[in-house]
Parts: structure tokens; sequence; C-alpha cells
């Protein structure tokens, strides 16, 4: 009897265990997002995670960590509990440049779970309407026949309209001074206050001051258009086709959490990206949504770290 006895609590102890993880979620999932409230990431984060947790069946909470270029909210979550209930909202930032750029770094970018890819917004090369240049041709002649005397607002030292100024100066040649700000809206704001001559955002931040004359809309920094800027050439249709940068998003979960719980939120996410309203709305703010599972991502990232490597040895990018 004590042995039938064994086997029953084992049986009921292992059914507990089985239901506790067929279960996931049970509770809240946060979802910590590295920028401010506001953004293009938070928008996005915000809208995806909507639609994730009503796949769920559970809410995911946005927390927003901004500050040290992603390095605060990037911390927290790789060591929060990897239990599932802890979601990030990475970036080209934190999981690529701060590695090469940081002689020492809080968290191990290549520690997390990659849950998968979630977005990207191709930024728009833009300069104040004062600048003799409406179109990115004229632009670099500009440039070219006046180097050092065209400055550049980015949202701060190696963040990602810093590194598309960059890039812009290795494809293009030109030489453009460097201006950081505190965020990327400080740096749009200083351009069209013509503080500054040139800047480089999401369409979202760009294009409204474009619509009131106040910004020239030059390029898109992709290889096709944009449906939220139809009229703005890409880098490829005016001669620049290695000008190409995005705010791109992936979710990531901390490391050591249960495969089964990252196949859920992968299933989930690969559902919420596939709406056809989600796409049209995000789309309409120059945001594209990307769909894929983990390895997918694993190759996409290994050709961002190639890429950016290369562009952050030749600027000489480097933080303390």
């Amino acid at each position: 009897m004590k042995v039938f006895r064994r086997i029953a609590a084992l049986t009921i102890a292992l059914g507990l265990t089985s239901g506790a993880q067929a279960a996931y979620p049970e509770r809240t999932i946060r979802l910590i997002v590295p920028f401010g409230a506001g953004g293009i990431t938070d928008i996005v984060a915000r809208q995806v995670g909507k639609g994730m947790g009503d796949v769920l069946g559970q809410t995911l909470v946005i927390e927003n960590r901004p500050g040290a270029g992603g390095v605060i909210a990037a911390q927290v979550a790789a060591t929060a509990a990897p239990d599932g209930y802890t979601i990030f909202m990475g970036t080209v930032g934190t999981q690529v440049v701060n590695p090469l750029i940081y002689n020492k770094l809080s968290y191990d970018a290549n520690a997390f779970a990659p849950v998968g890819l979630v977005s990207g917004s191709p930024f728009v090369l833009a300069v104040r309407a004062g600048v003799p240049a409406s179109t990115f041709d004229a632009f670099v002649t500009y440039a070219k026949a006046n180097p050092g005397r065209l400055n550049f607002g980015s949202a701060g030292n190696a963040s990602s309209p810093h590194l598309g100024l960059e890039l812009l100066k290795l494809t293009a040649g030109v030489d453009i001074v460097h201006v950081p700000f505190k965020s990327g809206s400080e740096a749009v704001n200083a351009a069209v206050g013509e503080q500054v001559d040139v800047v480089m955002d999401a369409s979202s931040v760009i294009m409204p001051h474009v619509a009131s004359g106040k910004l020239h809309a030059l390029a898109v920094a992709s290889g096709e258009r944009l449906a939220a800027a139809p009229a703005v050439p890409s880098s490829a249709e005016v001669g620049d086709a290695a000008l190409q940068i995005s705010s791109w998003n992936a979710f990531f979960a901390p490391a050591g959490t249960p495969p089964e719980v990252l196949a859920a939120l992968n299933a989930a996410l690969q559902k919420t990206l596939a709406s056809p309203q989600l796409k049209d709305r995000l789309a309409s703010q120059g945001t594209q949504l990307y769909t894929g599972s983990a390895d997918e991502y694993q190759r996409f990232i290994k050709a961002e770290k190639s890429k950016w490597a290369d562009i952050v040895k030749r600027a000489d990018i480097k933080m303390d």
C-alpha cells in the first residue's frame, strides 16, 4: 500500500507541475523599455505588448527605464528572474552598439534569450529649411564644398542617429560636425529652431516638421520608400544604397528562461505581428513589423554586428 501511495503522490505532484507549466502565464508580465514614453520605441512596445497580452490572456505592463543609452534597462532585465514574467525590448544600441563602444558593461548583451524580432523604423535624413539644399545631391555637393560648416544634431553620443551621421559621413564622403543632445526630440527641435543644420530620426518624428516647412526631407535611410513618407526617395534611389539605418527592436528574456516559455512568448509575438490592423497602424508611423523565429533573429543580429563593428571602428567611437 505504501508503494501505491507513493506512486499516487508522485503522479499528483507531476500533474501539478505539468499543470503549472501549462498555465503560463498566470500573472502580469513586465515589459522593460530602454527609452522614455512617447518615442517610437515606446509606441511600438505598447502596441505590440497590448496584442501579445490579448493572445496570452494577461496584461503586459510597460516599464520605461531610460538612461545611459539603454544600459540601465538592459541591466535590470538581465538580472530579472528567468521565469517569463520579465521581457526586454532590446535595440540596436543595447544589443549591438553598446558592447562595441563601452570598455565595461554592467550586462552581457549575448546572455539574453531572444524571443524574436519586433520592428524597424528606418530613419529619414533632413535639413533645416535655411540650408541651401533641398535634395540629397544638392546637400552632398554643398557639404563637400563647405567641409565642417554644417552641424548635425543627435540623441547623444553613440545613439542611433549619431551612428547614422557617421555612416553618412563614410558613404557620402562629407565632413559634418556632431552636436549631441539628451534626446532625439531635442535634436529635431533644435533643427526646427535653426540651431543645428541636419538631423536624422524616425519618420514619425521628422515628417510633421517637413509638412510644416521647417525641415526638408532628403532621403529615407532604407532600400525602399516608406508608406508614411511616400514622396521622400530611398537612399538607394539617391545613389547612396549603403546608407541604411533603422531603429530596430527585438524582444528578449533573461538567460535561463525555460524553452517552453520562450516558445509561448514567440508564438504570441508572431500572432500579434501578423495582425493587418497593427501593420497598417504602425506603417502609417514609418515602422515596419518583422516576423520570424529566434533563429532568424540570430542571423539578423550577426549581420548587424558585422556592419556596426566596421562603422564604429572606422569612425573611432568610444565611450568610457
